[in-house]
């Protein structure tokens, strides 16, 4: 049903590749929000112009409704971060029993960014691709903590938000699953060849799921939810 406009929290990997395309058949208008915090695989940020570009061609109505991209710069988030996201460091748990590629704050902050520039650009729609399925660890990323930040950003803006988070019960091969359903196999093979997920920014090595180092959490995740959702094709 199309109503609205939205404003996807768009990064450039898989995840935030199919919350665009969900969005776009669901809104009139959708428009994009990046955020450069000093992430070590900011090779994401460049990639989101080409999907942007080829998603809009695929289908006509997408071209129609997809609206401007809009970067947001955060060096300080980094500057005051010690996570193997924004430092030279080892990607594994930590003392603190949460993985060290966890940034602090990281997705609240977008939130408030993005909900003030919905609030200029009026519209009331947030999509996001938080997931507690394929759980990473990180308790910004778990439904609670949505709801609480939908309810925090209505109250502050004194205008209804609402945050739709897609595959927040969907596991990594169903969200293959989903970009297959959304946009056929074209958009999923987009999904496959342009998206990034891998935190060490590693776009030398070709697998059968797309771009990566291989080894990181980000890459194995990916990895393993390809080879559940060829399996399940094939039952």
């Amino acid at each position: 049903m199309i109503s609205d406009s939205a404003l996807v929290l768009f990064s450039g990997g898989q995840d935030s590749t199919v919350c665009v395309a969900w969005a776009l058949d669901r809104f009139s208008r959708v428009e994009t929000i990046g955020f450069d915090y000093g992430q070590r695989h900011a090779v994401e940020l460049g990639v989101r112009t080409a999907l942007r570009q080829k998603m809009a061609a695929l289908k006509a109505s997408w071209g129609a409704r997809l609206g401007e991209d809009h970067l947001i710069g955060l060096d300080s988030l980094a500057a005051i971060s010690d996570s193997a996201l924004t430092r030279p460091m080892e990607i594994e748990i930590a003392e603190s029993g949460l993985p060290t590629t966890f940034v602090p704050g990281r997705n609240l902050i977008f939130f408030c960014f993005a909900g003030a520039l919905a609030y200029r650009r009026g519209v009331r729609h947030l999509v996001a691709g938080m997931c507690e399925t394929d759980y990473s660890g990180y308790p910004d990323c778990r439904d609670d903590t949505i709801k609480a930040m939908q309810l925090a950003l209505s109250l502050g803006l004194d205008r209804r938000v609402t945050i739709h988070t897609p595959l927040m019960w969907v596991d990594k091969a169903g969200t293959f699953a989903l970009a297959e359903e959304i946009g056929g196999r074209p958009f999923l093979d987009l999904v496959i060849e342009d998206s990034h997920s891998c935190y060490l920014g590693d776009r030398t090595k070709r697998h059968e799921w797309g771009y990566g180092c291989g080894t990181c959490p980000a890459c194995q995740l990916r990895a393993q939810g390809f080879s559940k959702f060829m399996s399940r094709r094939k039952q």
